[in-house]
């Protein structure tokens, strides 16, 4: 027996592996979340009112359309809390939104985000920075082809913006749509969607 075999444990684990396995054994207070984002693990806070007001605000003109005759969205569904991951990038991702077709679903969670239709964050404090790079780039290489953030506090303008990020290649958004808050943005196919942010609380 040489050196190695007697040093090398029964089973090697990759990073991945033992993050994926220490993010399932948390056992956190109601309400919070934990993420893993570029191989690190990070603790999420209950949202604000206002932070769980705009979620709830996109998730309702989402509903709409599913339910309307004739939409795009008819086999599709919209989920809070679903995790997100995202193996090149070391991440498990908890969007405020994920929509997904219901085909998807039968995947395992890794899998089934080549299938998601879109993303949806909502900056807070604590999660604007990794909303802004982080995510993105762990959202663009699942390849996901719509990715909306709604950032609070945009570094750009000091003030409420919603951003829409589409055409995924090689781990980057290759377009980006952006509006303040009080404008109108509109989502593409399937969607069809124009989303008024004119009730987004600043």
């Amino acid at each position: 027996m040489s050196i190695a075999e007697t040093e090398t444990p029964p089973e090697a684990h990759s990073h991945w592996d033992l993050m994926l396995r220490t993010w399932k054994e948390l056992d956190l207070p109601d309400g919070w979340r934990a993420e893993v984002i570029e191989g690190g693990l990070f603790l999420v806070a209950p949202p604000t009112v206002e932070h769980a007001h705009i979620v709830s605000l996109i998730q309702r003109e989402l509903y709409r359309e599913f339910l309307r005759d004739g939409g795009g969205l008819s086999e599709a569904s919209v989920h809070q809390t679903l995790d997100v991951r995202v193996p090149l990038r070391t991440g498990v991702y908890i969007p405020d939104l994920v929509v997904l077709p219901y085909s998807a679903m039968e995947y395992e969670p890794e899998a089934m985000m080549s299938d998601a239709l879109l993303v949806v964050e909502v900056t807070s404090r604590s999660t604007a920075d990794r909303d802004r790079r982080p995510r993105l780039w762990g959202y663009a290489h699942a390849g996901i082809p719509l990715y909306l953030l709604v950032d609070r506090w945009d570094p750009e303008t000091d003030r409420g913006e919603v951003t829409l990020f589409s055409g995924p290649e090689n781990g980057v958004y290759t377009s980006a749509t952006k509006v303040p808050f009080g404008k109108e943005i509109h989502l593409p196919a399937p969607f069809d969607l124009t989303l008024d942010t004119g009730g987004f609380p600043a």
